[in-house]
């Protein structure tokens, strides 16, 4: 049943101008960041997208809880849960088929960002490994705050509380691998402890493949915070 249901939330995502005004709005953003004078894509003189990708971080921090608020406050809001769970589909496919469309939803935000590949090809010559690497990061990312945002709309009816919860969650998981915070916590805590706990930041796992270095801790970290999310996704719904 997770295809049949997985094909309904995609889809349903393209009924309302909110799709198409979510993929405009990240677009225009992303690529006017990076071609302002913070992104610097035009001074660095460099054949790459790392000056696009450096501010995904902070940009799926609002738009991705945007996406996945919906997921199950909605269905809950207005009743509509218990008819799904009324159809032939365990509660773990209807969590994994909801996640993977708000998934692909986003993956197609970030692949329509094609043109600017383009545009670095034709500049110059790029380092396609670090190109996929960034893209791969990217997407696995955008996943892992995701499935974080799933969790949060599972635990409300309330859209907005979802959205604000979800934000909260990944701004935690965000700001514990910035230099600064790092430095702030090794001033009262062991190196090693302060280290631990820059490991559970998204921007820690997501550099080095913005580097074009694809080391399997950091694809192994997004995937096990997908999994877990969900996992405590379905939990929570069965509870």
């Amino acid at each position: 049943m997770i295809k049949p249901l997985f094909k309904r939330e995609f889809l349903g995502y393209f009924r309302s101008p909110v799709a198409y005004v979510f993929l405009v709005a990240f677009l225009v953003i992303s690529v006017s960041l990076a071609l302002s004078r913070f992104g610097g894509f035009f001074e660095a003189n460099s054949a790459s997208l790392e000056r696009y990708f450096i501010f995904y971080p902070w940009l799926f921090l609002f738009l991705v809880p945007a996406v996945g608020m919906r997921l199950w406050s909605e269905e809950r809001r207005s009743g509509t849960i218990e008819l799904l769970f009324t159809l032939p589909v365990t509660t773990l496919e209807a969590v994994v088929a909801k996640f993977l469309a708000a998934w692909a939803f986003v993956v197609l935000a970030i692949a329509l960002s094609f043109p600017l590949v383009i545009t670095v090809a034709y500049l110059g010559s790029p380092d396609w490994g670090v190109m996929a690497s960034s893209y791969l990061g990217a997407v696995l990312m955008a996943g892992a705050y995701l499935g974080v945002c799933s969790l949060t709309s599972s635990l409300t009816r309330n859209q907005v509380v979802s959205f604000v919860v979800g934000v909260v969650v990944c701004a935690a998981l965000l700001f514990l691998g910035l230099s600064g915070f790092t430095h702030f916590l090794e001033g009262f805590l062991p190196v090693w402890i302060a280290d631990a706990v820059a490991n559970f930041s998204f921007i820690t796992h997501f550099e080095p493949l913005l580097k074009g270095i694809v080391d399997p801790k950091d694809i192994v970290f997004f995937l096990s915070v997908i999994g877990s999310a969900l996992l405590l996704n379905v939990i929570a719904l069965e509870r």
